[in-house]
């Protein structure tokens, strides 16, 4: 995984319309997002962007620590359900997770629900699920 950049900046740049589709150069911006992935290389980009734009709507919360934290995607193929996406917000010394948040499960048992893992539980059963809206909210509150 490349050197990442505070969340902080992540958000400006998107703020700021950097990872803009049909920016020169954005792309290959929201690609090196992405850590792991099991869809086609040619949907990374579009995948990102919406990941950027829930990012966005979470990244003033109290709760995170927006100049010593990084986000990183990732797709997942689980066995019984479709690829799904998420996006982890990390520390940028430790690498530790603070934040797993995926908008829409895919596995099956889950029926599509918005879940946040943490470590105020060991990442065992999510912190927060049921709708976007629910994850927002925890994070606002």
């Amino acid at each position: 995984m490349l050197e990442r950049e505070p969340l902080r900046e992540t958000i400006k740049a998107y703020r700021n319309g950097k990872f803009d589709k049909g920016r020169t150069g954005s792309n290959a911006k929201v690609e090196d997002l992405w850590w792991d992935w099991f869809c086609k290389d040619s949907s990374l980009a579009n995948k990102g962007r919406s990941l950027l734009q829930k990012l966005n709507q979470i990244a003033d919360s109290k709760k995170i620590d927006a100049d010593n934290t990084y986000v990183w995607f990732k797709n997942h193929c689980p066995c019984n359900g479709n690829l799904y996406d998420s996006m982890s917000i990390s520390e940028i010394g430790t690498k530790r997770v603070i934040y797993c948040i995926i908008p829409k499960s895919g596995h099956k048992c889950d029926n599509g629900k918005a879940q946040l893992y943490g470590p105020k539980n060991d990442f065992e059963t999510p912190i927060v699920e049921g709708t976007w809206k629910d994850i927002k909210d925890w994070f606002r509150n």
